[in-house]
């Protein structure tokens, strides 16, 4: 016996079947406690995040801009403001954005100008914004380096926006690119651009920019390039004075940039004793405290919660898909008593573009993924993973229970066997019809709603807008009223083993779907794992039915994004009523359809074809007769 190899031994675990009847009796007594156990202790990991002691301090990693601080010379804020003057008086005059005053100033600025024209019709009227067909012209102008060929670049971009919002953004920009064209030491071309209507412009002049089309956008040549673009700023600042300059990070689909952009941004801001805030909130001192632990805990919450949505949060967003590392600052100018003029904004952008001029090679030695509790503080992947981890930990466990009662169900069977084994035991083609109308269900969820529209606005005294919202309200519910059961026309009445093996089946496409989510959008997969894994377990077709219906209701993404808007806005401390988080609700779906139209964003289609009908599986699985 002591000659059988290790292998052999290890082998005959599984193989014999008295070992493993008893490693299956083991795993289906513990599969309780331990599911219980890998969802506290999931949860209270990612709740312990925010701890400082767990969280690891931010330092710049990229060798280039780890040198000593440059000294920054820009003075000319009171320029800045005249620019601003100017532009808001030439925008109120033309009733948009003035492109020739534009051109003209760039041009005497010493700058190569261009400009791009678009055209965009988007599916269906956006009532946010008041749009429907988007025509536009985006202006830029090249600052060419005067030591080195046009190879990189960086971008310094401000959007026009609607009414007196970002002059004074746009005035510090025209400063600045008076100033800098004055410089010798710019070893990278400068694109100073004026973006129209926000992302849309954005998305457009960016899809010319590098010769692509993603979203059926149309728009004139690109008649003036420089270099390979490195980085980018996006400036919104709405007031002559600031009292803090807040970052923005999350970026479409839940991207994020390079965290030395962060740690670059956060530096400077050091430096000049600026304020600066993520999320809006400033850091506090005293991190041993538990208010200071709160206060970590909601600033992570609402990243979480901007990540989730896939919804670029600035400019800046649309940049991260072609790997260009890019923020967006925004100034806020509140009651504070310490402010803060142009002048000293223009330092703190002159010395992060004269750091950025510096960068050898794209920035890619610090992290790409992470959670911000504050900017001096960070959590990398390697820490909030396991807490994902843990919660979908809980599937494969009760697949594996699931699996182990099938496979005893199955020997026993073929100890008695009997005549009607052919009709009690289903195939996996019992399994079809069920899965195939839950999956047509998505199907229709994402196709319909902006295909009929317009038979919707002519039957029903509807704007096109709310036809797709109430249409994808109704095709949603409907589901749920669905003859799912579809599997006892074909094999009879429906089994215990029949609904045993739906339910494995949702289970491991449940985990993968949410494994695949959450290594592109971390914040999504945790806030569909932690609401959707619990129910996923428990759903059974005995028990308490009504029970397990109202908790998969309360589970649905639908529900989950009405209390992730109602949790947003408590953290932000605006307390919404009912009233107002369902027209924001409505607001939302209708948002994340047209980001996924207009930006690619791939929220909507990836709750319709793949969570949508995961969690309609579960539901005919409550249901099973």
């Amino acid at each position: 016996e002591n000659n059988i190899p290790e292998e052999t031994r290890t082998m005959g675990l599984l193989s014999d079947p008295s070992r493993r009847r008893a490693l299956s009796q083991l795993i289906t007594q513990l599969n309780t406690p331990l599911c219980i156990m890998s969802y506290i202790v999931g949860l209270a990991w990612f709740l312990g995040l925010s701890f400082q002691p767990f969280t690891l301090r931010t330092y710049i990693s990229e060798n280039a801009m780890g040198s000593t601080m440059v000294e920054e010379q820009f003075i000319h804020g009171d320029r800045a403001l005249s620019y601003a003057r100017e532009f808001a008086g030439f925008k109120k005059k033309v009733g948009g954005m003035p492109v020739a005053w534009l051109e003209k100033t760039m041009r005497n600025l010493g700058l190569e100008v261009y400009t791009q024209s678009f055209t965009h019709t988007l599916p269906f009227p956006d009532e946010t914004t008041e749009r429907y067909m988007v025509k536009g012209i985006n202006v830029y102008g090249i600052l060419r380096a005067p030591r080195a060929a046009s190879t990189e670049s960086l971008v310094l971009s401000v959007p026009c926006s609607e009414g007196d919002r970002n002059n004074q953004a746009l005035g510090l920009m025209l400063a600045l690119a008076s100033y800098f064209r004055g410089q010798i030491y710019w070893a990278k071309d400068i694109i100073f651009l004026v973006n129209e209507y926000d992302l849309i412009g954005m998305e457009a002049w960016l899809e010319a920019y590098h010769d692509v089309n993603i979203t059926g956008m149309k728009s004139s040549v690109m008649m003036g390039r420089a270099g390979a673009i490195q980085a980018a700023l996006t400036l919104e600042i709405s007031s002559d004075v600031i009292t803090s300059l807040d970052i923005a990070v999350e970026g479409l689909n839940g991207q994020l940039p390079n965290l030395d952009m962060v740690n670059l941004f956060y530096a400077f801001c050091q430096k000049n004793g600026i304020l600066c805030t993520i999320q809006g909130k400033l850091q506090r001192g005293d991190w041993d405290s538990f208010p200071a632990y709160l206060h970590s805990l909601e600033t992570t919450m609402l990243m979480v919660l901007k990540q989730g949505s896939g919804r670029p949060q600035g400019d800046h967003g649309l940049f991260l898909r072609y790997h260009i590392e890019a923020i967006t600052m925004r100034g806020i100018n509140s009651f504070r008593q310490y402010k803060y003029d142009m002048s000293t904004i223009g330092k703190t952008l002159e010395g992060m573009f004269r750091k950025l001029n510096n960068l050898l090679e794209r920035l890619h030695q610090s992290y790409f993924f992470y959670l911000l509790p504050s900017l001096s503080r960070f959590v990398s992947i390697g820490m909030y993973m396991p807490a994902f981890g843990c919660l979908v930990l809980i599937l494969i466990l009760k697949s594996l229970d699931l699996w182990m009662k099938l496979s005893r169900s199955e020997s026993m069977e073929e100890d008695g066997v009997t005549d009607t084994e052919q009709n009690s035991k289903p195939g996996i083609l019992s399994l079809v019809a069920p899965i195939l109308i839950c999956h047509a269900t998505g199907l229709s969820l994402y196709y319909l709603p902006v295909m009929s529209q317009h038979l919707a606005t002519e039957h029903f005294p509807v704007s096109e807008s709310e036809a797709v919202v109430l249409t994808v309200i109704a095709i949603y519910v409907a589901g749920l009223a669905l003859p799912h059961n579809t599997h006892r026309v074909l094999t009879g009445a429906g089994t215990e083993r029949g609904w045993m093996m739906l339910k494995l089946i949702s289970l491991l496409y449940l985990a993968v779907q949410l494994g695949c989510i959450a290594l592109i959008n971390f914040s999504l997969g945790f806030l569909l794992a932690v609401t959707m894994v619990p129910v996923a377990a428990v759903v059974q077709p005995v028990g308490p039915r009504v029970l397990y219906a109202l908790l998969l209701i309360l589970v649905t993404p639908a529900t989950t994004l009405f209390f992730s808007i109602f949790l947003y806005k408590m953290l932000n401390e605006y307390p919404l009523g009912l009233l107002e988080c369902w027209q924001l609700f409505l607001q939302a779906i209708a948002g994340g359809m047209l980001d996924h139209y207009l930006y690619g964003s791939i929220i909507f289609p990836f709750i319709a074809f793949f969570v949508y009908p995961c969690w309609l599986q579960l539901w005919n699985i409550v249901f099973w007769k």
